[in-house]
């Protein structure tokens, strides 16, 4: 076999790494969408058995949520930019724009760690008196407002915190490319590489529109 016909096939060998590679992250990405398809069904149903006399509302601030919102959009513009990096084959521009994209993508997950806090400390899972006082949910499960209650909060905190440990995941790989960009540089692995998080990473914003939707936008009208 000639060197020109070697190095053809190595070339159309790389090609085919990176092509099965982005295939099956979309197989993964079909799979992750069904696991989310059903936290919301489960949210869906449980949100539905919350007693009317005691709304998620006055336990949810929306502005907050939104400024949630716009830092993860945003993280999302700046991947694209580290994307834009990658055509160009520039490592500088590639990690400037990824590590810009971990510190947004870490403050979201900051604050949606605090809300959880907030969420706690104001006692938004607890079943209350009249008088506002917690109490036991074993003192109202019999009215079904301790069970509803319990079921809707712990749909809220799997949904929520099932997309936050997705982001926390991604933070975590793009640590890794970082490392691997200031290494090994733009190779044809490390961009096949940063394309599949590039589609994670979209993926996850589209599924927090979701959320922000159904989760919190709903809960508050």
């Amino acid at each position: 076999m000639s060197p020109t016909m070697i190095k053809t096939a190595q070339a159309g060998g790389h090609h085919d790494d990176g092509s099965t590679r982005i295939l099956g992250f979309w197989i993964y990405i079909l799979q992750d969408l069904f696991l989310f398809a059903t936290f919301f069904a489960n949210f869906a149903v449980f949100s539905a058995s919350y007693s009317s006399a005691e709304t998620p509302k006055e336990f949810i601030d929306l502005n907050f949520v939104l400024i949630e919102t716009f830092i993860l959009l945003t993280s999302s513009i700046t991947y694209g930019f580290a994307m834009i990096g990658v055509r160009k084959n520039s490592v500088s521009a590639t990690r400037l724009w990824l590590f810009i994209t971990f510190i947004l993508g870490a403050l979201f997950i900051s604050m949606e760690l605090y809300e959880f806090h907030h969420l706690f400390a104001e006692g938004a899972p607890y079943l209350r008196d009249a008088q506002g006082n917690i109490i036991p949910y074993a003192n109202g499960i019999d009215d079904g407002r301790g069970g509803g209650i319990a079921a809707y909060w712990s749909a809220f905190f799997s949904l929520v915190g099932l997309h936050g440990l997705h982001v926390t995941a991604g933070l975590v790989v793009m640590v890794c490319m970082f490392v691997h960009l200031g290494m090994h540089g733009l190779t044809a692995r490390n961009k096949a590489r940063l394309g599949c998080l590039s589609l994670f990473w979209h993926f996850l914003d589209i599924v927090w529109i979701g959320v922000f939707t159904a989760v919190y936008l709903l809960g508050v009208l």
